[in-house]
């Protein structure tokens, strides 16, 4: 998988592409990284890319002739095109396996107030937000969906299976987890993960999944269950006694 990042800060990327999953997956050529500073194909001979926006308003403007030529420099043309934006797609697990099926991404980090629309529209930019809030630029978001696209991309977790376990991947949030000592400073390990009964052990992981869901995101849970996959007597038996126990309130309308 390749994906370009249109940027102004290039050098904000290599600490995070360079390391640990994703630096493993580019130096085994599972993943291919390009940055591209947008500031390098402005024509402006003060090497200026923003301006102020027509009709008033706070803030300075990313222009098109940059952008558009630092486009062109990659051949984006055709290509499916983010643009990290507030307004946009919310960013979960659905769109990062989408996202993840692509060949080629290619994302442009806004800064200042945002970049001109002629942008987005010329070359039919896909607006996506990681969250209601507002960041200095569209760089650390940037980084949160390369992160969550990568992993998915097969070979670069190491173990095909790893990903489908974890939190939202299976429609649920994650269940507890713990490692070694079985004892530190009088907390204790649940006994059931000593047992050797898998059976017993994945029951228990899909019962904290629920109770995590029930209690923090309902309307994951309310996803879940419009949807959700065939359940075995035992997954079914521990769904109705949960729900039985911390009902779930109706969906807001």
């Amino acid at each position: 998988m390749k994906i370009d990042i249109l940027t102004l800060f290039p050098d904000m990327f290599s600490p995070v592409t360079g390391q640990s999953i994703l630096g493993r997956a580019v130096e085994s050529g599972l993943l291919e990284i390009g940055v591209t500073n947008i500031r390098d194909h402005t024509k402006d001979k003060h090497k200026k890319t923003d301006d102020t926006p027509y009709g008033g308003g706070a803030g300075m403007i990313l222009t098109p002739q940059p952008v558009f030529d630092a486009l062109r420099s990659i051949g984006a043309k055709g290509k499916r095109i983010l643009y990290m934006s507030p307004r946009g797609r919310l960013l979960d697990q659905t769109l990062i396996r989408e996202l993840s099926q692509e060949p080629e991404l290619v994302i442009l980090c806004g800064h200042y107030e945002g970049v001109d629309q002629r942008i987005l529209d010329a070359w039919d930019m896909e607006e996506v937000s990681i969250g209601d809030y507002i960041l200095t630029g569209g760089e650390l978001a940037s980084m949160v969906l390369i992160d969550a696209v990568a992993r998915l991309v097969p070979g670069v977790l190491g173990s095909e299976g790893a990903h489908r376990e974890e939190s939202v991947y299976s429609g649920l949030l994650e269940y507890d987890q713990y490692t070694k000592p079985r004892e530190y400073e009088g907390l204790q390990v649940p006994e059931v993960l000593f047992n050797g009964n898998h059976k017993l052990i994945r029951l228990w992981q899909w019962e904290c999944a629920l109770r995590h869901t029930l209690r923090r995101r309902p309307d994951l849970l309310h996803l879940f269950l419009k949807d959700a996959p065939a359940l075995s007597k035992e997954e079914q038996r521990v769904l109705d006694r949960v729900l039985k126990q911390e009902p779930l309130l109706e969906e807001e309308e």
